[in-house]
């Protein structure tokens, strides 16, 4: 039965986490073809990765995820869960960075949004997944992380100075 889609689940299986299994299940539920959702924030929502959005009057009431295809939505969390684990991708380091903040159960949602995120734009484009890196953060926004290893270091009780690296030192070995 999973022969015609062969090609799009040997792309999937490049996303970290999943394995040919959560493949199947991806393409079984969704039925391989993402024409038929609009965006990719139109394929999370279906799969019910995606938080609900209740403000009235300025106040944020509770916004539990939608029920969504509950056969996807348990492959997908076991795929995050698998993410977690895997230290030198991007979706790892997003899913520690998220579980840090907001809980380990929000941060598997975020987990398997981006994921499905991922599906829909190979699926459309063609392309292979291709992981930013563990330190996409880190060149994000290098300032930020700067500021942030300095206030680290400076709650340890240490005092900070900071030069300006030169060039020619980076690229000698050290001792």
């Amino acid at each position: 039965m999973i022969k015609p889609f062969r090609v799009f689940r040997e792309m999937i299986c490049t996303i970290p986490g999943i394995g040919p299994m959560t493949a199947d299940v991806v393409i079984a539920e969704t039925g391989g073809d993402m024409s038929r959702f609009a965006s990719a924030a139109h394929l999370a929502s279906w799969a019910g990765a995606a938080p609900g959005m209740n403000e009235s009057a300025g106040k944020i009431k509770s916004s539990h995820v939608r029920p969504g295809n509950p056969y996807l939505k348990g492959a997908l969390g076991t795929a995050a869960m698998n993410c977690c684990r895997m230290p030198g991708t991007y979706l790892g380091v997003r899913y520690r960075r998220l579980s840090a903040r907001r809980g380990p159960m929000r941060a598997n949602v975020a987990t398997q949004r981006a994921m499905l995120t991922a599906i829909w734009h190979m699926a459309t484009t063609g392309a292979l997944y291709i992981d930013p890196g563990p330190d996409y953060f880190t060149r994000l926004n290098p300032g930020k992380a700067k500021d942030r290893a300095l206030r680290q270091l400076e709650s340890m009780g240490y005092t900070v100075t900071l030069r300006a690296a030169d060039r020619t030192e980076q690229s000698q070995p050290r001792e």
